[in-house]
């Protein structure tokens, strides 16, 4: 078995998925590298072989039918043998330094008497012309270098959330969990995160900045213009998480108020696109969504809608719908989202 199993998923990435790639490598023997492509039109599938070929005992290449970025995870997890699951997508890299002790941490955590769950850790968005790089740290949030449980976590405040970017889960957990993503739709890492972790008892965070995420390309499914035009993608994850589980019944009081926020974030999210559009239609679709999350909860519903940001991006008229934008840019500038 190996120690950590990597899922690159890729499609049409031949441009850039070299530098993950070797990034990955540095792991050596205890890793596998499990290269998804994803029905690429490109050289990305020669790329994929060319390493399996050069490193046999730890690439391996996957080819598929399009299947989106969702099916391409799921293929990593079906075919994974390593104790522990890690996505990177393929414009993104990791920190040599930080990965070592990552994998220290993993082989500890591996041979001692109680089981690792969830690894976490800074992730570093590689914001594209950017002076200043922002870092996602935790350390406010959770202990530093010890295992830990929900009881124990400080304060995940507004906007420090568990990302993709940020996490390694153990791979039984993710199957114990019936964790599927669904098939040619974006944002679903937000799903990968979510539905695990009621099943998540013990945790560890390493201060360290691990995960490098690129941000900037024009096609890239975090630009807003994208987001727009695929929003129908990014409004079924949302409605996939409001039916996942009925938050209330999370008996952790730390794990539910968390998990009741991410979805307060993600309604926020998903609203606010809808508003910028501009469209009837998608004003439409705005008002479905919080009626989809009324009939499905209607606790949840009072709780989100009429809390701040609930208030905030539901706010009446032209005027209203600016000032959710207004409010919305403030944010994203505090946070350094894109």
């Amino acid at each position: 078995m190996k120690l950590l199993s990597i899922t690159v998923p890729c499609y049409n990435s031949e441009g850039y998925m070299k530098r993950c790639i070797d990034s990955l490598l540095v792991g050596g023997e205890e890793i596998e590298i499990l290269i998804v492509d994803d029905g690429s039109t490109d050289g990305t599938g020669q790329i994929a072989d060319e390493y399996q070929t050069r490193f046999p005992g730890i690439v391996k290449a996957i080819h598929q039918e399009n299947g989106g970025h969702g099916e391409a995870v799921n293929c990593g997890l079906r075919n994974a043998a390593g104790l522990y699951f890690k996505v990177v997508d393929s414009d993104d890299w990791v920190n040599e330094a930080a990965y070592k002790k990552i994998l220290s941490v993993l082989h500890q955590m591996a041979g001692g008497r109680t089981t690792l769950d969830m690894l976490i850790s800074n992730f570093v968005y590689e914001k594209q012309g950017a002076v200043h790089k922002k870092v996602m740290r935790y350390k406010t949030a959770f202990p530093v270098d010890e295992l830990f449980g929900w009881k124990d976590v400080m304060h995940l405040h507004r906007g420090q959330y568990i990302l993709m970017h940020s996490v390694i889960y153990r791979t039984q957990l993710l199957r114990e969990c019936g964790l599927e993503l669904p098939k040619h739709t974006f944002y679903v890492d937000n799903i990968f995160v979510y539905q695990p972790l009621p099943y998540v008892k013990t945790m560890y965070y390493l201060d360290v900045n691990f995960y490098r995420y690129f941000i900037g390309r024009d096609d890239q499914s975090v630009n807003e213009d994208v987001m727009i035009r695929r929003i129908d993608q990014q409004l079924l994850v949302n409605r996939i998480m409001i039916d996942a589980y009925d938050v209330f019944r999370i008996p952790n009081r730390k794990l539910r108020k968390y998990m009741t926020n991410y979805l307060e974030i993600m309604m926020t999210v998903s609203s606010i696109m809808l508003i910028r559009s501009g469209t009837e239609e998608n004003l439409n679709k705005k008002n479905e969504l919080w009626k989809y999350l009324k009939q499905q909860n209607l606790r949840l519903y009072i709780k989100l809608r009429f809390g701040l940001l609930g208030r905030a991006c539901n706010l009446p008229g032209k005027g209203g719908r600016k000032l959710s934008i207004a409010a919305y840019k403030v944010t994203q500038h505090f946070f350094g989202f894109n």
